[in-house]
């Protein structure tokens, strides 16, 4: 599905899904009713090491591919819903 909206001040959203545990950080990014999924990203996919997977920094490589991939296809908003674990 790729979207047109070059030189236009239209909003094109889309869904995104983030999931962080303790082992690991889920981005995931669909359209608004979820059926279709743009990007799938996790943060183990950015490291090497799996002592890593759950680190900021791995979640933050997680998030710029994820903008860089939106971008390509035309989708300039989104609705962000995050689950994750822990406590106060």
């Amino acid at each position: 599905m790729m979207f047109d909206t070059a030189g236009s001040a239209e909003l094109v959203f889309a869904v995104c899904h983030i999931y962080a545990t303790f082992n690991d950080t889920f981005i995931h990014v669909t359209d608004i009713s979820g059926r279709e999924t743009f990007v799938r990203v996790t943060g183990g996919m950015m490291v090497k090491a799996d002592r890593e997977e759950s680190s900021p920094y791995a979640a933050m490589l997680a998030a710029n591919i994820v903008c860089e991939r939106l971008r390509k296809i035309g989708i300039n908003a989104l609705h962000i819903k995050i689950r994750g674990k822990g406590g106060a």
